[in-house]
């Protein structure tokens, strides 16, 4: 199936020319072509953010083409064939062809080729395995990666478990891949092959892991993309602490955040968001957030004035995704609308008052202030944040006091 991609705006760049001209000057014409997600996602319709190149040049001969140029040059991956180039502040990534000499299911040993059917042959997918001249004319080397691109469909380059052995992350490619470009049943033998090598995602990082999933929660509608998981038991494998996925898929439809998704696939026991986020490595700032989430219930039915007590007590990022949380545990979308609108308008206010008026008001500084403020603090809460009175009520607490901490 022909195809082009000659109307991208990028390829025509002069920042993407340079590059191009570089590597031509030393390798002649054709010698370097776009590959994978650019080309991908122009057949698709969808944004290209990241431009790949493949090149026939060897590393080394690419570095030194491109730094003659004027290029700056960062020798990113250079044991695999990497280097990246940067034109006009935007940096091109370039490949060396390759094909795997062995592999151990996290790490690839390769040699490099000048066959561009070697190189496709070592890819995951089909639709990532197309390359684009300077013209933008497309090459597809397995036959059916254009059309794989146009219809939505995610297949592994030739055998799905021979595709898997060589990388156990692919398994959680196939599903973030499908998550973000497929249509319709995911490729049931890609399906089938994940399920009966899962056990095999053991060899990943916990980082790897992580970031994988929360690419996948990060589509617009990753729910397909969960319900094969959870299916192919790979969810299990993955978030064993993830429970009915009824939650999440209210989620999806209230946030577009994938902590708050992450969030809505977890249970509301602490020990157990805490054992996903130490076992996944998440960052210190997303396991607090989601500790903080799974705290507490809000109801829904939380009048205005609870709601402020709440307000000021969690602070508005977690009042506001506890409201999240209820809406999809209730499979009720859009209850708390009212209680979000709340959270979103009132401007928080501060506590009023500190040591120096509880010392104005008769009090030595000493032990019990921080228990006259905490009380202080407690009363004006439960009485709505009163904007008068706190030199009358400060008085009274300190006159409450037993009298040997008068």
């Amino acid at each position: 199936m022909s195809a082009s991609v000659s109307d991208q705006p990028w390829l025509t760049d002069p920042a993407t020319r340079a590059v191009l001209d570089a590597l031509e000057a030393v390798g002649g014409p054709d010698c370097a072509r776009f590959v994978g997600g650019c080309i991908r996602n122009a057949l698709m319709g969808q944004t290209v953010d990241d431009l790949d190149l493949a090149t026939r040049l060897l590393p080394e001969v690419a570095m030194a083409a491109l730094q003659k140029a004027g290029l700056k040059v960062v020798p990113t991956g250079l044991a695999h064939g990497t280097v990246t180039a940067v034109s006009k502040g935007r940096p091109y990534e370039i490949t060396t062809l390759r094909r795997d000499v062995s592999t151990d299911g996290r790490n690839a040993t390769v040699a490099f080729t000048d066959d561009w059917a070697e190189d496709a042959a070592r890819r995951d997918f089909r639709l990532n395995a197309l390359y684009a001249d300077a013209e933008g004319q497309v090459f597809d080397p397995t036959g059916q990666g254009v059309e794989d691109a146009r219809e939505g469909r995610i297949v592994f380059v030739g055998d799905p478990e021979t595709r898997i052995r060589e990388d156990y992350l692919r398994i959680l490619r196939f599903f973030r891949f499908f998550a973000w470009y497929g249509r319709g049943e995911p490729d049931a033998a890609g399906l089938k092959a994940c399920a009966d090598l899962s056990e095999g995602m053991i060899r990943l990082s916990a980082e790897r892991v992580s970031k994988e999933l929360l690419k996948l929660l990060a589509a617009p509608d990753p729910r397909p993309a969960v319900r094969a998981m959870a299916g192919a038991g790979v969810l299990a494998r993955i978030l064993p602490e993830a429970g009915e996925v009824a939650a999440f898929e209210v989620m999806v439809g209230l946030a577009d955040d994938p902590a708050l998704k992450l969030s809505a696939l977890l249970s509301s026991d602490p020990a157990k968001v805490e054992a996903a986020a130490k076992r996944l490595r998440l960052p210190n700032a997303m396991r607090d957030r989601l500790l903080a989430a799974a705290g507490g219930e809000v109801e829904l039915a939380t009048d205005a004035r609870a709601a402020r007590a709440l307000i000021y007590r969690l602070g508005k990022p977690t009042f506001a995704d506890r409201v999240l949380r209820a809406e999809a545990q209730t499979n009720r979308p859009g209850a708390g609308a009212a209680l979000l609108d709340l959270a979103d308008r009132w401007p928080v206010p501060r506590l009023p008052v500190g040591g120096r008026q509880v010392a104005a008001a008769g009090l030595a500084a000493g032990p019990l202030t921080g228990q006259v403020l905490a009380a202080f603090e407690n009363g004006w809460i439960a009485d709505d944040f009163p904007d008068h009175g706190h030199a009358e009520r400060l008085k009274a607490l300190i006159e409450a006091l037993p009298a040997s901490g008068g």
